[in-house]
């Protein structure tokens, strides 16, 4: 991580990244505050967000760490309140926390099937409630506005043994680009961000031997999350009146039949 710059794109704005412990959300976390942004990163792991805070302060940046579960309501709900108050109304809202557990239904997985339910769509909406009055208070006050989702290509494809997954990517997808319409006339920009194959923890917890088997064969061609923060990063420097509704990233050598 290089050191902040004074007159960043983002100086001066207020971002909140969920699922900030790992993946896609720390680097996200990490590309805001490079470019300039205050950055709350909610999670559960608290030691983990404590690190990436200690090491955005030492680049120069500014962070807090927020413990939070996106499934529980009212946690979100006081992190909301926690972000106002130390960091000030938040004005870009980056909803990267999700789960991935594949599988066949005939297994029967039915706690995987609540975890990914919880966490993908639930936890979403649970951040988006919580938010959105920050959101359109910042857009109304003048300053640029974004909430960014997080889905996956499963939006738009059938993945392996993800039926649940999958329709939790769909509705991601769906609701964001119909909340852009709402959402939009008040000023706040909603985008959602469909990354294929992506170089993550979440492959380690998937215990289906044949998904596990082809994630590792083709992990070589997977993007980075840092490749995800700079799309995002990307969406949210761009002139207020720009709106990228739905962006698919996926590594140039992965293909779908």
């Amino acid at each position: 991580m290089s050191s902040v710059l004074q007159g960043a794109p983002l100086a001066d704005r207020v971002a909140v990244v969920t699922g900030a412990s790992a993946g896609i959300g720390a680097a996200t976390a990490r590309r805001l505050a490079e470019l300039g942004a205050r950055v709350a990163l909610l999670a559960r792991r608290a030691d983990r967000l404590d690190d990436l805070v200690a090491e955005i302060r030492k680049a120069g940046g500014e962070a807090v760490a927020v413990t939070a579960d996106i499934a529980d309501r009212a946690s979100v709900q006081a992190a909301a309140d926690r972000v106002a108050t130390e960091l000030g109304s938040a004005d870009l809202v980056v909803n990267a926390a999700g789960t991935y557990l594949p599988g066949p239904i005939a297994d029967g997985a039915a706690d995987a099937w609540a975890q990914e339910i919880a966490v993908n769509v639930t936890g979403q909406m649970n951040v988006i409630g919580a938010f959105t009055p920050q959101l359109i208070a910042a857009a109304e006050a003048g300053r640029s506005a974004d909430l960014v989702n997080i889905s996956s290509v499963g939006a738009d494809i059938n993945l392996t043994l993800s039926a649940v997954y999958d329709g939790s990517k769909a509705f991601v997808s769906k609701m964001s680009a119909t909340l852009r319409d709402e959402l939009g006339q008040h000023g706040v920009r909603v985008a959602v961000i469909e990354p294929g194959l992506v170089d993550t923890e979440l492959k380690t917890h998937v215990t289906h031997e044949g998904i596990r088997g082809w994630i590792d064969a083709n992990g070589e061609l997977a993007l980075q999350p840092e490749d995800v923060a700079e799309t995002i990063a990307f969406a949210a420097t761009l002139p207020p009146q720009v709106n990228l509704q739905t962006i698919v990233v996926l590594p140039t050598k992965q293909a779908f039949s």
